[in-house]
């Protein structure tokens, strides 16, 4: 059964620095484009930031620049490096593989923004 655990929540600091990991498993890793995704309270889902199976990299206009999504596919992981951390950035960030028609989500974790 495929499965992504993320890694878990955390308080930091505006201008600080964060890396999230998003373990996979029961999937044909390589096959999978991974995302993540975030959802502030009030606010729909959005996406943050994607990688192709190829290594093709795109990302929301709020967080180019800050943020940096990387895979490493011996692994099974996923990673989201972020960098100058806002406020703004306060959400519920998820995980998400996509092949054809099989998506998959992460449990979802916290990450609150504040001084």
């Amino acid at each position: 059964q495929a499965q992504l655990v993320e890694s878990g929540g955390d308080l930091v600091q505006p201008g600080g620095s964060l890396r999230r990991s998003c373990a996979a498993a029961g999937m044909f890793f390589n096959l999978y484009t991974m995302a993540w995704y975030r959802q502030a309270p009030g606010k729909q889902r959005e996406l943050v930031a994607r990688i192709t199976s190829s290594g093709f990299r795109n990302y929301a206009d709020s967080v180019k620049g800050r943020f940096t999504i990387s895979r490493d596919n011996a692994k099974n992981m996923v990673y989201l490096q972020m960098d100058s951390l806002k406020p703004e950035d306060t959400a519920v960030y998820y995980c998400n593989s996509n092949y054809y028609d099989q998506s998959f989500w992460g449990q979802g974790t916290q990450v609150t923004v504040s001084s």
